[in-house]
């Protein structure tokens, strides 16, 4: 017979319910419902002006995911937001590591402000950060072109990976350095030794931060590569608003989430396998 719960224990189930019941809530309606509502338009015919048929009319079937996996073009657009979401990421990295190093280096006293400073452009819209881009690379002849597309990411999406990076190098103990330092190793020996492993978790933090929003980003490159830049996220936008073709959008838009899914399981099982490592 299973033992009778304790008393004691009440007010720790009700806490552990009341923390996460919540978060859990916010998941299901923001998130389960509306992929349900996706997986079920997807079967779905498309109506004679647009959205869904009725159905008693059209009834279920799988023409849109046979029109995704037949065409080739679908899967080059997907691969080509791979690349860019996968190469805006990697530029990120580079430019946001050794600004997060100096920050969490700095005199305390300066550092509230150097973080104040790099999220500082959340305060403007995204769409007016745009538009000073377009301004910006105009003059230049970049405007609708890759690299317009590229730096556009970039610079909307640096401070979510400088963050994370910043926290985590923030926490390194000093002591270590200066022991490697006693044991001769170099300047960049002690960063390849000892600050670049300890700051893996928050390069995974911010590489997921970033890779994952460009991957659907469709803003940026409409404005910033226009109609040559053709992302998933783009072509997802003109079924659902242009094209009106919901239950092609609703399958475009699942892959996109089985996609992001698998990024976030890799990312996550890497993490672990560090964590676990000796």
């Amino acid at each position: 017979m299973r033992a009778p719960t304790s008393p004691a224990r009440a007010p720790e189930r009700l806490t552990r319910w009341l923390v996460t019941l919540p978060p859990t809530l916010f998941l299901v309606v923001f998130f389960l419902v509306p992929a349900v509502i996706m997986a079920a338009a997807s079967f779905r015919q498309p109506g004679e002006f647009g959205g869904l048929a009725p159905l008693a009319q059209g009834g279920l079937g799988l023409e849109a995911y046979r029109f995704v996996f037949e065409d080739v073009i679908y899967a080059w657009i997907l691969a080509k937001s791979f690349a860019v979401a996968g190469l805006t990421t990697a530029l990120c990295l580079l430019l946001a590591y050794p600004l997060a190093l100096l920050i969490a280096r700095s005199p305390r006293r300066r550092r509230n402000l150097l973080v104040l400073l790099v999220i500082l452009p959340f305060a403007s819209n995204l769409l007016i950060r745009v538009y000073a881009w377009i301004i910006i690379l105009g003059p230049l002849n970049l405007l609708y072109s890759p690299v317009a597309v590229i730096a556009g990411m970039v610079y909307v999406h640096l401070p979510f990976m400088i963050l994370p990076l910043y926290t985590n190098l923030e926490k390194h103990d000093p002591a270590l350095l200066e022991a490697a330092q006693d044991l001769g190793a170099g300047t960049w020996t002690r960063f390849r030794r000892v600050t670049l492993p300890l700051s893996l978790p928050g390069i995974l933090s911010g590489s997921a931060l970033v890779f994952i929003p460009v991957l659907g980003m469709f803003a940026i490159p409409e404005l910033l590569g226009g109609t040559g830049d053709l992302l998933i996220g783009n072509l997802i936008k003109e079924q659902f608003l242009d094209n009106r073709d919901w239950p092609l959008g609703a399958t475009l838009s699942l892959l996109l989430t089985v996609a992001v899914l698998a990024v976030a399981a890799i990312t996550a099982g890497f993490a672990r396998r560090r964590k676990e490592a000796p």
